[in-house]
């Protein structure tokens, strides 16, 4: 579905469906929606009075103008009640219309910009809120043999003050490209883990650092030996699939601008390795690669903006696999950085990868590295599945950023602890540091591992519990299966940078 804007009156859209908005407990309509009531005699006021349509929010009211109009039919969505009026609001509000004109056979929509009028938010940030719910509500996983996905072909943002346009348009532009890459991450989760290999996220990052000029490194096993990265080795030891180490460079030589390293756990398939997982729900474990395909849909929208900034995507990937060559619990490995591991448990491999990416980052003098990773059950238990993603920090002013972007784009972060007694929790006899902390190690076990291997401004993001939802969880604009959760949080830092 194709954004655009348009100045002028929303009667005049040329669009078969439009689009406007009521608030709980409005019984006279203005602004847009007042103009259209007037256009069609009072039609909308008459189904305020009748108690068809209160302004809630999830509710779509339907008024066919009967040429009154050149649009077929008129959509009423609500909005809730005013004061509670924020972008997750628009977002909901926005993709439950949009789903409504899709029932009703809707090609051309235009719609008001919902809350940048009497509602006083940000234009831009109105916008694209609107764009995001609209884009993301239309949604379906890939399958074979169904019908197009978006029988929507356009949506049309009208706005009469001119002022306002130019950050309709802003706002416009990066939903139409955060929301496509949300798409791709959705769809890279959703599909099976024969399908989305290694191999398969280095073509996606050639794609992408060609049509955005961006430096592209793949690094293969001997290319990960040159480079002492024993933790990441010892992971794809048993992998039939080869590992594929990726490195995507946007504003490559760029010494004036800031420099931000966004790491990724690319994990294609997590059987546990030796550790194995139980059979129950291990189809899941095809999602361990969502943060890899987070930071390169984040490096779409980063050459789709041209952002002013140095980005480094680094997104370590391979399978983790049972066999006769797979590492061990008991072996004790080295990093690139030096450290010995124990080895714990295998199936705490996540870490593991992430540690030579975060040691590789160095390289790069780094203002700030952010990694995403579905690294522990213990922060889905502790935060709940799609609820909020566990954020670890050596940085307050990193943290605070990146926890004002989750509260803007809905993509919600909780600060979590990064105590040094969570280090004795991942104490071992045999090397400088063991990979797990066992049942009990807490929360922050993992993350305490991870800062071993960081010397700059780090936070480590552990969104296990955002990647795929169940049915009963689902959100106006988030169905079941993958939620392509990440790469809007990501992208709204970086613009906020």
């Amino acid at each position: 579905m194709k954004l655009d804007v348009f100045r002028g009156n929303i009667i005049q859209s040329p669009a078969d469906t439009i689009i406007v908005n009521l608030f709980e407990g409005v019984t006279v309509p203005g602004g847009a929606t007042g103009v259209v009531d007037k256009a069609l005699s009072g039609a909308i006021s008459e189904l305020i009075q009748n108690g068809d349509i209160r302004g809630r929010l999830g509710e779509v009211g339907v008024v066919y103008p009967r040429a009154a109009i050149s649009a077929r039919r008129v959509l009423i969505a609500g909005l809730g009640k005013a004061e509670a009026l924020d972008l997750e609001t628009v977002r909901r509000a926005s993709s439950h219309a949009i789903k409504k004109a899709r029932e009703l056979g809707a090609r051309q929509v235009a719609t008001i910009v919902h809350g940048a009028g009497i509602g006083g938010l940000d234009p831009a940030d109105a916008a694209q809120a609107v764009g995001e719910g609209s884009i993301l509500g239309l949604y379906k996983a890939p399958k074979k043999n169904q019908e197009p996905w978006d029988v929507i072909e356009s949506l049309t943002f009208v706005e009469f003050d001119p002022e306002k346009v130019p950050f309709i348009e802003t706002g416009a532009r990066v939903a139409q490209a955060t929301g496509e890459a949300v798409y791709l991450v959705r769809d890279l989760v959703s599909q099976g883990p024969n399908l989305v290999t290694p191999t398969r996220l280095v073509q996606l990052a050639e794609q992408i650092a060609g049509e955005y000029d961006m430096k592209l490194t793949v690094g293969d096993r001997a290319w990960a030996a040159e480079r002492n990265m024993g933790a990441y080795l010892a992971v794809a030891r048993s992998a039939v699939e080869p590992p594929k180490f990726i490195v995507l460079e946007y504003n490559h030589g760029r010494d004036d601008l800031d420099t931000v390293v966004l790491i990724g756990k690319g994990i294609t398939f997590d059987t546990g390795g030796i550790s194995l997982k139980p059979p129950e729900k291990m189809e899941d474990m095809k999602s361990d690669m969502a943060g890899a395909a987070d930071v390169l849909a984040a490096m779409q929208v980063v050459g789709r903006l041209d952002l002013p900034l140095h980005i480094v995507a680094i997104a370590p990937c391979t399978e983790n696999m049972p066999g006769g060559d797979a590492f061990h619990p008991a072996d004790i490995i080295t990093a690139s950085n030096g450290k010995t591991i124990e080895i714990v448990n295998t199936d705490a491999e996540g870490r593991l990868i992430l540690a030579d990416a975060l040691v590789y980052a160095q390289k790069y003098k780094p203002d700030a590295v952010v990694d995403l990773a579905t690294l522990t059950g213990a922060c889905v238990t502790a935060l709940g599945q799609w609820v909020a993603a566990g954020l670890f920090s050596t940085d307050d002013g990193l943290r605070d950023k990146l926890v004002s972007s989750g509260s803007r784009m809905h993509e919600k972060l909780w600060p979590m602890p990064l105590w040094d007694d969570y280090k004795r929790k991942i104490k071992s006899q045999v090397a400088d540091v063991a990979n797990s902390g066992g049942r009990y190690g807490g929360v922050g076990a993992s993350a305490i591992f991870l800062k071993e291997f960081t010397d700059y401004p780090w936070a480590h993001i552990d969104m296990a519990g955002m990647v795929l939802i169940e049915k009963i969880q689902e959100t106006p604009y988030t169905s079941f299966g993958a939620t392509g959760y990440g790469v809007r949080l990501l992208v709204d830092f970086l613009r906020r940078w």
